[in-house]
């Protein structure tokens, strides 16, 4: 039933209720309509609060002719980082800001930068200033030709160095590089550039298989469309650090060695679970180290044993919050009673361990099978149960 002065707001041919509805209100009101921008620029950011004014400026000179916008997604910077880009973004709307609280990680900032995007393309680069704002313009021109669906920017073209990086740096970058080529069979000649720019329907497509963990959210891209993507590369120079400090560090390799291991498997088994089996590994080292330290001080086996136990569950779990839910790190107060509820959630996983090694050797008298069988059932238990109830992923 329609009360006096409604609008029946009915699907006319070619338009959409929604823009029909939309044109309505602006036509009410006097105002104009602004449609998204042709290109998103997705600044992942931690600490960078110099950078950001000097990035801004860079790029309104390098997409001076282009319909533009930049959203940094901020990590929570202790330095104030998003009050910059905020401020920015108050006398320029072409600047915005998620600040992300709770949540870490670079290609999980990637993805909620590209996912809150309105734009056709959609580029990835770094606020530190090393990568090359210039090739947006080129990168753009690329993708709107439907040459490709990524241009990415490689530092090892004919044209393109790694200037920015140091002789140790450089050596690892390309070892990287030669294992992606040979374990995933992708082709680029920099597979692991931080600086790319895809179409923003493609990546909707592959965006549910994309791991939110790691640092190179090109290799997953790549390695999940498994060849559907045309790409495109574009030599680069990679500049050196004007400020702040680099983010790079041990974490970075074992985030690399689980990915490259998922995707080889074609993410049979998970980049996380991984981690959390390497992070099981260590804590078996911990556990008869300190079960030998207990035995030498002078407690029965019974009582050393438990007291190891408990010690290897508390490392793993530390561990754990540190690398492999470190976008969902714990502290305080929840700290402390995730550490409880793992505790619990590891005996139990210990108890089903030995049950089902029995059950399988009583089966079979093989020991080592027995022993895998019933370490890979704790393991499975104590991710998957710890995951949602410690972590709070589902």
């Amino acid at each position: 039933m329609k009360g006096p002065g409604a609008l029946s707001i009915l699907p006319m041919d070619g338009i959409s209720p929604v823009k029909t509805a939309a044109a309505i209100a602006d036509a009410e009101t006097g105002a104009a309509t602004r449609p998204a921008p042709e290109l998103t620029v997705v600044v992942p950011t931690f600490n960078e609060r110099t950078n950001i004014p000097i990035l801004v400026e860079r790029l309104g000179r390098a997409l001076a002719e282009f319909d533009w916008e930049v959203v940094f997604v901020d990590d929570n910077s202790p330095d104030g980082t998003a009050a910059v880009v905020r401020a920015i973004g108050e006398m320029d709307s072409r600047v915005r800001c998620i600040r992300r609280i709770g949540r870490r990680g670079l290609a999980g900032a990637c993805l909620e930068g590209i996912l809150a995007s309105q734009a056709r393309y959609v580029a990835v680069m770094d606020a530190d200033l090393q990568h090359d704002e210039e090739l947006l313009a080129k990168m753009l021109d690329c993708l709107r030709a439907e040459q490709a669906d990524v241009a990415a920017a490689s530092r090892y073209l004919d044209g393109g160095s790694v200037t920015g990086l140091s002789k140790e740096r450089a050596r690892v970058s390309r070892w990287s590089n030669r294992a992606v080529r040979l374990l995933l069979g992708i082709e680029l000649t920099d597979p692991m550039s931080g600086h790319f720019m895809i179409r923003r329907d493609a990546f909707e497509r592959l965006a549910p298989e994309l791991s939110s963990q790691g640092f190179k959210i090109l290799l997953d891209i790549l390695a999940t469309a498994r060849g559907g993507l045309r790409t495109v590369e574009l030599p680069s120079t990679f500049r050196r650090r004007e400020h702040g400090e680099s983010k790079l560090d041990s974490r970075i390799a074992l985030d690399f060695a689980a990915l490259l291991t998922a995707k080889t498997t074609h993410d049979a088994i998970s980049a996380r679970f991984l981690l959390f089996c390497l992070v099981g590994l260590t804590g078996i080292g911990v556990h008869l180290s300190l079960l030998s330290i207990l035995l030498m001080a002078g407690p029965s086996f019974g009582l050393a044993q438990a007291l190891a136990t408990v010690g290897a569950i508390s490392w793993n779990f530390v561990l754990n919050n540190l690398f492999t839910y470190r976008d969902q790190r714990l502290s305080g107060w929840r700290f402390l009673t995730g550490l409880i509820r793992f505790q619990v959630i590891c005996a139990i996983g210990a108890i089903s361990n030995v049950g089902i090694a029995t059950w399988i050797y009583d089966y079979d008298n093989v020991w080592w099978i027995a022993g895998l069988g019933g370490a890979a059932v704790g393991a499975v238990w104590n991710y998957a149960v710890t995951s949602v109830f410690v972590w709070g992923r589902s």
